[in-house]
């Protein structure tokens, strides 16, 4: 076969296959040139009359059909009584359309702060609108684009609203506030006025913390009944009960000598001396056959055991090395440093 057979061959071909569709570039045309896709803005916004759309809803489509008939009829008929009727309701739909974008318009908005979370729980995004104008604001719905608004807001003249819109976390790292969208359809419900809104937040999510994890790695250092490496035998009397303090601590003796039931307190043996070794909590210490996220959840939740019982402990991951300490100062450095970890570096930096 020749090449001009062959050409023709796939030419024949190629007319009797069916056209291929092309992708509606258009659509997403007309949607970034109606409503453009701003960047993350920090600080105070303003919904000003080019941020602010507004359509009518099919109940206001259905009036305005209504409107159309009743104008039809009075024509056909030469009602004046139902050229009134008509007038009157074009009237009151003017209105009902101005007043729902003035119930949008203008109205300031500010981010506000965001508490870090664990993973599988949700982030709440603390946002604030602001009315500085003489007019109240009633029944703004404000939610994050893409869902039905959960919360409706009423903002009176010269005040402010605060609200925190909740979001799904799923994996650890920085999460970036979806885009806000306010919707307001007062006072008829005939027009819905919308805008958009892309604050400049995130949260920090911590790895989940494992569920069955084994118990703190405590060798070498304080044991569970208080006792360090050494100087076990430095007795140092008896103290109330502590949450955390071990069953092996307990001092029975004094304890067969109270009465619970008149306000006695459990008490426990309190040793001294003897300078116990730092726990260490070690990346590179865990078994090597746990992969990377079960490995981050141990530790997480290893360092939540040793803040709730109040003991000292070193933090050892990667280039983050950490001295013994306590608090809660330590235990944020610790989680965030789990919660960055391995991760590109323009998600672990901070914000």
């Amino acid at each position: 076969m020749n090449p001009s057979q062959a050409r023709a061959r796939a030419a024949a071909a190629g007319a009797s296959a069916p056209p291929a569709r092309k992708p509606a570039r258009w659509r997403r045309r007309l949607q970034l040139a109606l409503f453009p896709r701003r960047g993350a803005e920090s600080g105070e916004v303003l919904l000003h009359r080019r941020r602010v759309y507004i359509l009518p809803t099919n109940a206001g489509l259905g009036y305005c059909a209504l409107v159309l008939v009743l104008l039809v009829g009075a024509t056909n008929y030469s009602l004046g009584l139902g050229f009134g009727l008509a007038f009157l309701l074009t009237a009151c739909g003017i209105v009902d359309m101005l007043m729902t974008y003035r119930n949008l318009a203008n109205l300031s908005l500010r981010p506000g702060r965001v508490a870090p979370v664990f993973a599988g729980a949700e982030a709440r995004f603390e946002l604030y609108v602001i009315n500085r104008s003489s007019l109240d604001r009633y029944a703004v719905g404000i939610d994050f684009a893409g869902d039905a608004p959960r919360y409706l807001a009423d903002a009176a003249g010269g005040a402010e609203t605060m609200l925190a819109l909740a979001c799904a976390t799923s994996t650890r790292g920085w999460l970036a506030a979806p885009r806000v969208r306010l919707v307001s359809r007062f006072p008829l419900g005939l027009f819905r006025a919308w805008g958009y809104w892309q604050p400049a937040l995130r949260a920090l999510v911590y790895p989940y913390p494992e569920s069955d994890a084994p118990p703190l790695p405590l060798e070498g250092a304080q044991a569970d009944d208080g006792r360090g490496s050494a100087g076990q035998d430095d007795f140092g009397g008896i103290r109330n009960y502590q949450p955390g303090d071990s069953m092996r601590s307990l001092a029975w003796r004094q304890i067969a000598r109270l009465d619970l039931a008149d306000g006695g307190q459990l008490v426990t043996k309190h040793f001294e001396g003897g300078g116990a070794d730092e726990m260490v909590l070690d990346f590179d210490a865990l078994p090597a056959s746990m992969d990377l996220e079960a490995r981050l959840s141990r530790l997480t939740r290893w360092v939540l055991m040793a803040e709730q019982r109040g003991l000292p402990y070193a933090f050892r991951l990667g280039r983050d090395q950490l001295a013994a300490g306590a608090g809660v100062a330590h235990q944020a450095a610790c989680l965030q440093a789990l919660a960055l970890y391995g991760l590109p570096r323009n998600q672990a930096d901070a914000a």
